[in-house]
């Protein structure tokens, strides 16, 4: 959707009305109608993707998005997602072998990799913490000894 008629439409309409004060406010006119040009294209498509967001919610399934492509705006319609796979049964927790001392770690991650980790724990019912100490536990091979080193990458 090529929204430069819409904003040519605004400029032409913005010139018009000041038109009947002279050239000098027409030419004002004129200069504000480009310099608004970007917040008017970015207002427009915010009022695009909000009527793609309140399509959606009143489908059955399919799923409306904006994308931006250069300087137009396109409509993406998909289907919903396919039903998620089968929750498997829970893994047994993680029991230390040498009595369970507690470490403290600090672990950054990108957020949409923690929106992940915190559904599949909600899914298995667990917490975060005790859903990527199973992960971690199930991806570092066990060594003998107190220490366990290295990272983990999910």
């Amino acid at each position: 959707m090529d929204l430069t008629p819409y904003l040519e439409s605004l400029r032409a309409d913005l010139s018009a009305a000041a038109a009947p004060a002279g050239p000098p406010v027409t030419e004002a006119a004129t200069l504000l109608g480009g310099a608004l040009e970007p917040a008017v294209r970015l207002t427009l498509l915010e009022a695009l993707s909000d009527a793609a967001a309140e399509i959606t919610t009143r489908l059955d399934g399919p799923v409306v998005d904006v994308r931006l492509r250069g300087r137009e705006a396109d409509f993406v319609v998909t289907d919903a997602a396919p039903p998620p796979p089968a929750v498997p049964a829970p893994a047994p927790a993680f029991v230390p072998e040498d009595g369970g001392d507690q470490a403290r770690l600090t672990l950054r991650m990108p957020e949409s990799l923690k929106a992940r980790a915190e559904q599949a724990a909600a899914a298995e019912g667990i917490s975060v913490n005790a859903w990527l100490v199973r992960a971690v536990a199930a991806a570092v091979p066990a060594r003998s000894g107190r220490r366990l080193t290295g990272f983990a990458q999910a």
